[in-house]
Formats: C-alpha cells, sequence, structure tokens
C-alpha cells in the first residue's frame, strides 16, 4: 500500500504531515473492514515465485496481502505502512494464515524512517499516494538496503489507455525507465532483469478498468 510522506523542504513541519498522512490513511482503512481483494499482487507473485526464499522487506504492506504470500513461501518478511490501522488489520491476516511468527510489521513513514537491515528481496509495489511523497528517495533507500545478489522489485501504475479519464491527474506515474533513472544505480553493480510496461485489463491488483501499470525488476551483483 501506498505511504504517505512528508517532501524533503517540509521537514520543519514533519510532525503536523506525517500526522496528516496517517489521519489520511487510517481513515482509508476505516471506510470498510477490508479495502483490498486479500490476494497478492499477480507482479509480485510473477516475479518472487522463482526467487529463493530469505529476507524480504515489504513497503507500503497495507493490509499484508503481500506479505502472508511471501512468509508462505518460506521468507521472514518485514512489512511496513505507514497506518496502524492497516498494520493491525495485517497483523490478523497473517496469524489467519498462520504465518505470523515469519512476519514482522513495523509502523514508518518511508520519508522520515526506513527498517533496518538488509533484505534479499525489497518489493514496493504501487507505493503511491495523494500529495506529495518523496518517491525517488524512499526507492533509493530501499535499494541500498538491498543485500549483494537480491532483488528490488518496484511495480507502479502506468497511464490510462488511450482515451480513457485519468482518475488520479494529480499525480504523475512514471514510466520504469524513469523509475530506473531515479534510482541512480551504479551500472557496474546491478543487473535490470525487468524494465517494461504491460497492459491492466480487468480488475487486476484491485485497480479496475482498462489501462497501464509497469514493473523494474534490478539485481545487485554479489
Amino acid at each position: 500500500m501506498p505511504t504517505p510522506s512528508p517532501t524533503h523542504h517540509e521537514h520543519e513541519h514533519g510532525h503536523r504531515v506525517e500526522a496528516a498522512g496517517q489521519a489520511f490513511w487510517d481513515s482509508r482503512y476505516r471506510e470498510s473492514e477490508r479495502i483490498w481483494s486479500g490476494r497478492p499482487n499477480s507482479v509480485l507473485v510473477r516475479e518472487a515465485a522463482g526467487l529463493a526464499p530469505g529476507r524480504a522487506l515489504d513497503l507500503g504492506c497495507g493490509e499484508g496481502a503481500d506479505a502472508v504470500w511471501l512468509a508462505g513461501r518460506g521468507w521472514t518478511v518485514t512489512g511496513t505502512d505507514i497506518s496502524p490501522v492497516a498494520l493491525e488489520r495485517a497483523a490478523g491476516h497473517a496469524a489467519e494464515a498462520g504465518v505470523a511468527d515469519r512476519i514482522a510489521f513495523e509502523r514508518h513513514d518511508l520519508g522520515e524512517s526506513f527498517p533496518a537491515g538488509e533484505f534479499d528481496l525489497v518489493a514496493a509495489c504501487f507505493l503511491h499516494s495523494p500529495g506529495e511523497m518523496p518517491r525517488e528517495r524512499i526507492l533509493r533507500t530501499a535499494a541500498a538496503a538491498v543485500a549483494p545478489g537480491g532483488v528490488l522489485l518496484v511495480a507502479g501504475h502506468g497511464g490510462p489507455a488511450p482515451g480513457a479519464e485519468n482518475p488520479h491527474p494529480d499525480l504523475h506515474f512514471p514510466t520504469p525507465e524513469e523509475v530506473l533513472a531515479g534510482l541512480e544505480l551504479p551500472e557496474d553493480g546491478w543487473e535490470v532483469l525487468v524494465c517494461a510496461e504491460h497492459e491492466r485489463v480487468g480488475t487486476e491488483a484491485d485497480r479496475p478498468g482498462h489501462g497501464y501499470d509497469n514493473t523494474l525488476t534490478v539485481r545487485r551483483l554479489a
């Protein structure tokens, strides 16, 4: 799930902005008992299914579907979100799935704090939010948390289908090439596995309608 964060020029009012971000997402989650499908993101399933289980970090874990799926496949997972409401719900879903002992849920405003340690998989699936968020800086921090030989997966919204209405005209959804450039990775230290836009049709990953999403998967060389 997305995690709103203050921009670099709002740090002096960070507590106020952080509270507003948390309040927004707490309110969003309180709208219903479950706001997402409970299924893992299909891009995570596709990109992580062939990876050997290790330590995983799920950024913006929301209600925990991705974290639960990873834990069920043998990963030790750290899931983060800005919303305590989401994290409590995610912990409940992990317990229901019998994988609570494999997941640690932590509250982070990722623009202000970040989980400690190195991870064999860092996943940032649809880390978007209304308002301003230092997404590029967060993703660079995410890349720095990838262990040698590990993988960073960034999945994001693309644009609507040609002629279709844009449901989020106030947000810029970068292309996978823009995401890659924003990471500022040294060419000799990383391998690009996937950098592509793909069509989305129907209700895949809780996003109704026809349009495009994109995937960037990079591996840190040992």
